[in-house]
């Protein structure tokens, strides 16, 4: 099994750290949009992380839309996913600009805390990291 390893830079899983430490909460992952590891709890094998992030992307993809046809209002915005499978729960949130944050924990976890962690890990994720978007360097895409 081969574990991600914090990369400098761009590496966000200091702000998972927090998440790991509650009783139930088994892994956790900071994702782009587009599904790329920004970050990941470290006993999480590199193909599970790459693997939940593809999925948390097209998930958080089809929920957005779906929230979206339904309220019949395009400035609809997601605010959070939960999964409820027989081995536990996986929490979704919008964090920083293309940014989500998702955490996985057994069934026995209080999802209210974790739910409410979450919400605070996200707030200090965008208030550290404010990703700005892309430089519009005058040329077509």
């Amino acid at each position: 099994m081969t574990i991600f390893h914090r990369a400098a830079g761009k590496d966000v899983s200091w702000a998972l750290d927090p998440l790991l430490v509650l009783p139930g909460v088994k892994h956790a992952v900071v994702l782009t949009s587009d599904g790329i590891v920004r970050g990941a709890s470290p006993n999480l094998s590199t193909e599970a992380g790459e693997g939940a992030a593809a999925m948390m992307s097209a998930l958080q993809g089809a929920a957005r839309t779906l929230a979206i046809l339904f309220s019949g209002n395009e400035a609809t915005r997601l605010q959070q996913i939960v999964v409820d499978a027989d081995s536990g729960y996986v929490f979704a949130t919008p964090a920083a600009s293309n940014t989500v944050m998702a955490v996985y924990a057994t069934r026995d976890v209080d999802m209210g805390v974790v739910a409410h962690l979450m919400q605070i890990q996200v707030k200090t994720l965008g208030d550290k990291v404010m990703p700005s978007d892309a430089r519009d360097t005058g040329t077509p895409a």
